[in-house]
């Protein structure tokens, strides 16, 4: 799962963007943007000590604008209608701390990178925001957020970059995972790549 984990660091970089014109997805982003600079940029909550508090406040900000369910569910793909209620939460549960565990460090060592938002499209209720990443070395690196209207908010359920899908590159490793092994194999595997989620895996 190291390149998924590798995918998923640009996830909170891509919230250090310039500001742009656009539709609802890209300003409802930008609101979040605000927010996180205004954590990020809080001389009080920088101290080493004040982390569990500074990554609390984070996870507030942005967890509203991720749809985990939808993102856990799709990179489960077939399987998830193969297990149970609980299992599909136990699954949510682990999938988003593994999320959480990559990108937490990333947006704490962020060395000023900027985003471009380059355009954007709408389909109904989905879109797709794309963006490029500029590196502090003048590195470009296009990562675009695919998202759904879910009552009136624009969550986001993937992102791609360079061409690669976090999504389809996780359901590519659970299935082989799958292949193999049970269900319970994979959560597992999962909760020993993110010690730190509370709870036990529930049984179907």
């Amino acid at each position: 799962m190291r390149s998924a984990v590798r995918i998923v660091s640009f996830l909170i970089v891509v919230f250090f963007a310039d500001a742009a014109h656009a539709g609802a997805p890209t300003d409802q982003t930008r609101q979040t943007v605000d927010k996180v600079f205004a954590i990020v940029r809080d001389p009080a909550l920088k101290p080493a000590a004040k982390q569990q508090e500074r990554r609390e406040k984070l996870r507030q900000v942005i967890f509203p604008r991720f749809d985990f369910t939808e993102m856990a569910k799709r990179s489960l793909g077939p399987h998830w209608g193969r297990i149970s209620s609980q299992q599909q939460q136990d699954f949510v549960r682990v999938f988003t701390g593994l999320l959480e565990n990559a990108y937490a460090e990333q947006i704490e060592t962020s060395e000023g990178e900027k985003v471009r938002y380059t355009r954007e499209q709408i389909d109904g209720d989905n879109a797709e925001v794309f963006t490029k990443v500029i590196t502090p070395k003048g590195e470009e690196v296009a990562i675009n957020y695919k998202l759904h209207n879910v009552a009136g908010d624009w969550k986001v359920y993937d992102v791609v970059v360079e061409n690669i899908s976090l999504v389809n590159n996780y359901r590519s490793q659970f299935n082989r995972v799958l292949a193999n092994a049970s269900f319970d194999d994979l959560m597992r595997k999962m909760q020993q790549r993110s010690p730190d989620v509370k709870g036990s895996v529930s049984k179907g």
